[in-house]
């Protein structure tokens, strides 16, 4: 049975880095996350797509997000328990939550803090026959490593920021990206759009409007997509390696959604005039996993809730402590190592 003070449901940055603000308060965390590494959606949907609005980082690469996070929580050596689901949890006392995973993994804790971003991710899958043949065989929804493409033919289908995206990154790998969409007008950034026409005219991109796949075909492996035009119905077949259908994944929250508590359109409910609280004593969701009056769905509004919700833990774990808020540039950092980082003193002049 694994103890601890908190427990973290989710490890994407806002989970990452409620450890970092549970550590500087001396509450140690543990965190439960389904995927077999941290870094969540980060890691898993966009690994090499740049972030543009984390504060003091003109532009980070989201696994480089992760990896900085994973460096800046060291020092208070979290648990992890990665590859299992979160699913069941027992109040076991006023004091004690006790979580355990779909492999019976027993965790027990003060605090339960849910950062299950949009929870697990189903992709929207394009209708088509024998689909799932292909799954894998040629076939991805998700692009893990970009590095496979490499003078491979591709075939992009979607109108999102993602298939906008990865088109524009994977012009710089394989040897032909090609980008369906059904329609003329795209739903991604301005800017991406330019970039992909821009691209386009260069001869760095195929542009296919507005076409939608109607078949796959191959033998074991993907060899080749019939095109058709939705305004003329002209057909056409493209001899291609990869397809990769961009369509928008489907949030679930799993097993949380029967715990009890208070859901509104697949998404936690909280208070968020204190402490990201939801209605059991006990139990915060933090990130876009939960929702609120002016709720946005931005990773620096989770490293806000979790800061605020650690604080809140703290009082709840002990409540017979005041805690003194410390400044990190005053007070340095203090892992449970018993290593310290320690700000350096200021330097004060005086003027004779």
């Amino acid at each position: 049975m694994i103890q601890t003070d908190i427990l973290i449901i989710g490890a994407g940055p806002t989970g990452l880095f409620a450890v970092f603000e549970a550590g500087l308060l001396k509450l140690k965390c543990h965190i439960i996350d389904a995927l077999p590494q941290a870094g969540g959606q980060l890691s898993e949907l966009y690994p090499k797509k740049p972030i543009y609005d984390i504060p003091g980082y003109p532009e980070v690469g989201a696994q480089e997000l992760v990896d900085n996070l994973m460096e800046q929580i060291k020092p208070f050596q979290p648990g992890f328990t990665l590859g299992e689901r979160a699913e069941k949890i027992t109040k076991i006392d006023d004091k004690l939550f006790e979580v355990v995973t779909d492999k019976g993994t027993v965790h027990r804790a003060a605090v339960v803090a849910i950062a299950g971003g949009l929870g697990s991710f189903e992709p929207r899958k394009p209708q088509l026959p024998n689909i799932e043949q292909f799954e894998d065989k040629g076939l991805l929804y998700m692009v893990k490593n970009p590095a496979q493409f490499k003078d491979k033919r591709v075939v992009i289908a979607g109108g999102g920021d993602s298939a906008l995206d990865w088109s524009i990154y994977l012009s710089d790998i394989a040897a032909e990206v090609v980008l369906v969409h059904r329609r003329n007008e795209f739903r991604g950034a301005l800017d991406s759009v330019e970039k992909v026409q821009d691209l386009k005219s260069a001869g760095k991109i195929k542009l296919y409007t507005p076409y939608e796949v109607t078949k796959i075909e191959g033998d074991i492996q993907l060899k080749s997509l019939r095109l058709k035009s939705n305004q003329t119905e002209t057909e056409l077949d493209l001899e291609t390696d990869f397809f990769i259908p961009l369509f928008g994944l489907t949030p679930k929250l799993g097993p949380i959604a029967n715990w009890g508590l208070e859901i509104e359109k697949n998404a936690i409910k909280v208070d968020n005039t204190l402490d990201y609280q939801t209605n059991i004593p006990g139990i915060y969701a933090i990130g876009d996993v939960n929702t609120y009056p002016g709720k946005l769905k931005l990773i620096l509004c989770g490293f806000h809730e979790a800061t605020l919700m650690c604080q809140s833990a703290f009082a709840r774990i002990h409540p017979d402590k005041r805690n003194v808020l410390k400044y990190t540039t005053v007070g340095g950092i203090n892992g449970f190592d018993g290593s310290v980082k320690q700000a350096p003193k200021a330097v004060v002049k005086t003027i004779d």
